[in-house]
This record gives structure tokens, C-alpha cells and sequence, in this order.
């Protein structure tokens, strides 16, 4: 699989930010297939540093009502990358 379909995006969030000031841990979100040493490889040669450990979630679709009709959205995956001290990513914001 291309690196650029395992890293689907980065996460912007209060938490996300939060954790990238105080832990060095970056949140994104991955394709649902793959596992925490493909996400590790892909982090590492992407953004040339050191990655430390990976977590992953499993986010479930949450079900929604639109004009008397139910639906479910899709679910997804997280991945928070924690990294080596001095590490950065550079996302843009």
C-alpha cells in the first residue's frame, strides 16, 4: 500500500493540539487496514523522524436522522503518533 493512502490526514482538535504541546504526540487518520508498524514505517520515512509508540482507535459511524429517514456515517480510524523529543512535524498550522 502507498504511503499516502495509509495517512488518509492530520487531526485538528483542542485535544490534538494539547497533546502535541505537552506529550510530542501527533493524531491522524489512517486507512481502517492498516496496523501500528505499517503506521510507524510511513511516519517515519514521510516526515523523517523517530517514532516512539503508536495507539489506534477504532471509531464507530454514529447513526443520523435526516428528514424521517435513519442513516449511519461511516466509521474510521485514529492513530496518535508519539514522537522522540526534538522531533517536530511540520503540518502547515
Amino acid at each position: 500500500m502507498d504511503y499516502y493512502q495509509i495517512i488518509k490526514r492530520p487531526l485538528s482538535s483542542e485535544k490534538s493540539v494539547g497533546d502535541r504541546n505537552s506529550t510530542n504526540s501527533y493524531h491522524f487518520e489512517v486507512n481502517k487496514k492498516v496496523n501500528k508498524i505499517q503506521i510507524k514505517e510511513t511516519i517515519e520515512k514521510l516526515f523523517d523522524v523517530t517514532v516512539l509508540g503508536v495507539r489506534t482507535l477504532n471509531k464507530v459511524g454514529k447513526k443520523r436522522k435526516y428528514r424521517n429517514k435513519v442513516y449511519k456515517t461511516s466509521g474510521w480510524k485514529k492513530a496518535i503518533v508519539t514522537l522522540k523529543d526534538g522531533d517536530k512535524i511540520d503540518l502547515g498550522y
